[in-house]
């Protein structure tokens, strides 16, 4: 994509946090302007205009731009069901109405969190949803929000984002602790800088004049049982596994992401080894 095609774009990403800051990085190089919304905006990098506000309050949304693109990357801070609701459901409204005039394009993220799946069986874009948790329930509630709003939108649903600063399982695994082999239970997972990787993709796609799917699953090639994957690294950390302990996560199942291969994206990160070898380079 060309900088003289961006330098035209105003890009409102809202929930701007780890990903929204990596995506609104990349577009403002290439010469968009970038609006960042989040509560505090002093961590924000150059190029990205803070705008400083609570999306679950409509009180402080007064002064959004007008955009051609919305980004709507909230993630909540804790799984409690009342603030998964306010970030997901009411923050979307709210930005929403908000909103000056209607965007070219919404993109929404949401979660693999939506399958309920347990037979490691492959689950894609047409795979039934039906939650068993109430997360799940109002994340496909925010789906449903955005592909109704009336604006041209897509969902993209990750799977497990992990990179740097989010280092939970490597925690587990440098105190000794592995999942057991038996159950058999697939995780699935996605680097940080695909997920950015993969929303510039899909904008880009736009810019070009393409048709995009109302829905994307964005996984990496290599679904794993989570304890190939916890020994891998316990074997890179020269550790060893002292304790065999369930690691909580929904069901097993294996995402696949043929639909978003199939629109021109390849993954920086392919698989976990491929990401998890750098940020272990960098411990």
């Amino acid at each position: 994509m060309s900088g003289v095609v961006m330098q035209e774009q105003r890009v409102l990403i809202a929930g701007c946090g780890d990903v929204g800051t990596q995506l609104g990085v990349r577009l403002s190089t290439q010469g968009a302007q970038v609006f960042g919304l989040r509560r505090t905006i002093n961590q924000l990098p150059a190029g990205i205009h803070g705008i400083a506000a609570d999306m679950t309050d409509p009180d402080t949304l007064g002064t959004l731009p007008a955009c051609d693109w919305l980004f709507y990357t909230a993630a909540a801070k804790s799984r409690d069901p009342d603030i998964y609701r306010r970030t997901y459901v009411d923050g979307l409204k709210h930005v929403l109405d908000a909103l000056p005039t209607p965007p070219r394009h919404l993109f929404l993220t949401s979660s693999s969190g939506v399958y309920a799946q347990t037979e490691h069986e492959w689950v894609d874009e047409q795979s039934v949803t039906e939650p068993d948790s109430e997360s799940g329930r109002i994340l496909l509630a925010s789906e449903q929000l955005a592909l109704s709003s009336g604006i041209p939108a897509t969902v993209v649903r990750f799977s497990g984002i992990y990179g740097p600063g989010r280092n939970h399982l490597q925690r587990l695994v440098e105190s000794g602790i592995a999942a057991p082999r038996e159950p058999l239970h697939y995780s699935n997972r996605i680097h940080s800088a695909d997920c950015a990787g993969v929303l510039e993709h899909l904008l880009q796609l736009a810019l070009q004049g393409q048709t995009l799917k109302p829905l994307y699953l964005a996984s990496d090639d290599a679904p794993t049982p989570i304890h190939e994957v916890m020994e891998w690294l316990a074997a890179e950390l020269e550790v060893e596994v002292r304790e065999r302990q369930a690691v909580r996560r929904g069901g097993s199942k294996r995402c696949s992401n043929r639909r978003l291969r199939a629109s021109g994206y390849r993954f920086r990160y392919p698989d976990f080894r491929s990401g998890y070898v750098e940020l272990l380079r960098k411990v």
